[in-house]
């Protein structure tokens, strides 16, 4: 049985990206207690979007080729509709059960990749894409089954279901509608077509926001999700999607739990129970197992 080829760097930035994406969970819990999510999210939008423009412009130049721009805003709609099912469900739901619902974007990928761009997956990574599934919603219920029977479903998580069935295109359409461009260009223009969309969707919540109200905290939160769960996380993701694929991309989500645990345990609200170690060994298994090539031997 042979590794793919790919460098290790790619799969070391794959890491990082979910370890950022990680912290907009609980970042994003706190943020939308305070403002209203189609604004922040626009705001997050928009801030990135500025921050980027000027070294994009540097370096690429900024001319618009319009169907480039359309492939852009058919990526970026994927993108807004789960930010703002996110932070919309945060508001009837908890992030532990958003967690749970996000493990089942993978297979979402997986799916929308076989249809969209042909990409076939060996019988043991199908088996793996399932185990990581069910290891990393193991991590989130800390390895208590009684927790997952006691749960409170509500509104806000058939909300976030259907953030993720979006979120799971996300992935295959980069690999659908690359066409070599550069992926900071790429970035840039998915938030600004990102942008239209949320102004699109709901641009009227920016009128009912007291902005001079908003305390300083949340304006610091927006910029760490622009600049660090947004710029970074969706360059890390389109730059690595063309080389490991849209499913093993995907797969690293399965990482959020346990990072998220750790972030738990950092801001002191204590060490995961033993029994969570066989979740995470599943996870970090069935992710070893999904970055093989199809054809394993």
């Amino acid at each position: 049985m042979k590794l793919s080829r790919v460098p290790p760097h790619i799969h070391l930035l794959m890491v990082l990206c979910a370890l950022l994406v990680s912290t907009s969970f609980p970042m994003g819990a706190a943020l939308t207690r305070m403002l209203d999510p189609a604004a922040l999210t626009l705001v997050r939008f928009v801030l990135a979007a500025v921050m980027l423009g000027p070294y994009v412009y540097l370096r690429h130049g900024l001319a618009v080729r319009w169907p480039f721009i359309l492939r852009c805003a058919m990526i970026s709609l994927s993108l807004v509709i789960f930010f703002v099912c996110m932070f919309w469900a945060l508001r009837f739901t908890t992030a532990l059960n958003t967690s749970v619902i996000f493990a089942l974007v993978p297979s979402f990928s997986g799916i929308y990749a076989s249809l969209l761009v042909r990409e076939r997956m060996s019988r043991a990574q199908r088996i793996a894409l399932v185990c990581g599934m069910a290891g990393a919603i193991w991590v989130i219920f800390r390895g208590d089954p009684r927790v997952l029977m006691n749960m409170d479903w509500n509104r806000g998580d058939v909300i976030f279901l259907g953030g993720c069935l979006a979120m799971g295109l996300y992935t295959p359409l980069i690999k659908l509608l690359h066409r070599g461009e550069p992926m900071l260009v790429m970035t840039f223009w998915i938030l600004v077509t990102g942008s239209v969309w949320l102004l699109l969707f709901g641009g009227s919540s920016l009128m009912g926001v007291a902005w001079q109200e908003v305390p300083a905290f949340v304006w610091f939160g927006i910029f760490y999700l622009a600049l660090f769960t947004t710029i970074t996380t969706f360059f890390l993701t389109q730059y690595c999607t063309p080389i490991l694929g849209a499913t093993k991309v995907m797969a690293y989500s399965y990482l959020y739990p346990a990072f998220v645990l750790i972030i738990d345990v950092l801001l002191g609200h204590g060490l995961p129970k033993p029994a969570v170690l066989p979740g995470v060994l599943i996870v970090l298994s069935a992710m070893i197992v999904l970055q093989y090539p199809e054809k394993m031997r």
